[in-house]
C-alpha cells in the first residue's frame, strides 16, 4: 500500500502535497485557482520548508450518510483512517470527513457515471493511457467493491474490514492494491484506486463538499485556498504566511 502507512515523522507532509497533484482539477477548480497545484509544487525539494504547526482536530461529525448502508458506513471510514491516518503531523482522513465527502459524492452525476461514456466494448485489460474502460460506475465500485473485501475478511477472519486491527487493516489494503485478491465482481485495483483517489479528494477539497473539516489539509500542506491573488507568492519559495480561507469564508 501507499508508503505514508508506515513512513517515518517527516515525510507525511510531503506525501500530502504529491498527492495533490493526482487529484482531478476539477476538486480544486471550485476555488478560482486553477494554476495554483503546479505552482505550490515548483519549489526545489531540496529547500526546507518549516513544518506547520499541527492541525487541532476537528470536532466529531453528526453526519449520517444518505448512500452507504451502515455496514458500508463503517468500511469507509475504517478504509479512509488507513489511507490518509491521523499522526504527530496532524489529522488524518477520517478526522478530516473525508468519508463524509465520498458519502456526498455517491449521490452526484458523476457517481452513476451520467456524464460518462459507458458503452462497449469493455476492455480491461487496455492500458491506462486508454482511458476508463469498466461498466460499473462508482456507485457500482463502492457497493461490490465494500461486498467483495467484507466477505473475504469473513472467510478469513470471521470478523468485518472494519471489525479488523489497524496493522490488518493495512496489509488487506495492501493486498487489494497489488491485486492480490481477485473479486468476482469489481477488479480489486479498479476499488482501491477508485477508494484512495477519493480519499485524497475529500482530505484536500474545499469544505463545501464535506471534506477537509477546518481546513486540515490545506494548512499541513501550506495552500492558500480560495483567496483572491497570492500571485507575489508563487515564485518566493517561502510558506505563505496568511492562513486559508475555502469558498464560504471559513479560516484556519
Amino acid at each position: 500500500m501507499d508508503d505514508n502507512q508506515n513512513a517515518p515523522d517527516g515525510t507525511r507532509r510531503d506525501f500530502l502535497r504529491k498527492g495533490l497533484t493526482l487529484i482531478p482539477v476539477v476538486t480544486l477548480a471550485g476555488t478560482g485557482l486553477g494554476v495554483t497545484t503546479q505552482q505550490l509544487m515548483a519549489a526545489p525539494e531540496s529547500t526546507p520548508r518549516p513544518e506547520p504547526q499541527v492541525p487541532a482536530t476537528p470536532k466529531a461529525s453528526d453526519y449520517h450518510p444518505t448512500f452507504f448502508t451502515a455496514e458500508e458506513w463503517v468500511f469507509v471510514q475504517a478504509a479512509v483512517s488507513r489511507l490518509i491516518p491521523a499522526d504527530d503531523h496532524g489529522p488524518g482522513a477520517l478526522e478530516a470527513g473525508a468519508a463524509e465527502y465520498i458519502d456526498r459524492q455517491m449521490n452526484t452525476p458523476y457517481a452513476t457515471g451520467a456524464q460518462w461514456y459507458m458503452q462497449g466494448p469493455f476492455v480491461t485489460d487496455a492500458p491506462a493511457e486508454m482511458g476508463y474502460q469498466l461498466q460499473l460506475n462508482p456507485q457500482q465500485i463502492y457497493r461490490l467493491g465494500i461486498e467483495a473485501v467484507d466477505t473475504w475478511c469473513m472467510k478469513q477472519t470471521k470478523k468485518n474490514f472494519a471489525a479488523q486491527d489497524s496493522a490488518t487493516r493495512d496489509s488487506i489494503l495492501g493486498k487489494i492494491e497489488a491485486g492480490e485478491l481477485h473479486f468476482d465482481d469489481v477488479p480489486a485495483k479498479a476499488f482501491f484506486s477508485l477508494l484512495l483517489q477519493n480519499t485524497r479528494e475529500g482530505f484536500f477539497c474545499d469544505p463545501i463538499h464535506g471534506g477537509n473539516k477546518e481546513l486540515v489539509g490545506w494548512k499541513q500542506i501550506g495552500f492558500p485556498g480560495a483567496r483572491a491573488d497570492f500571485m507575489d507568492w508563487v515564485e518566493r519559495n517561502e510558506p505563505y504566511p496568511i492562513p486559508p480561507v475555502s469558498i464560504r469564508g471559513e479560516r484556519a
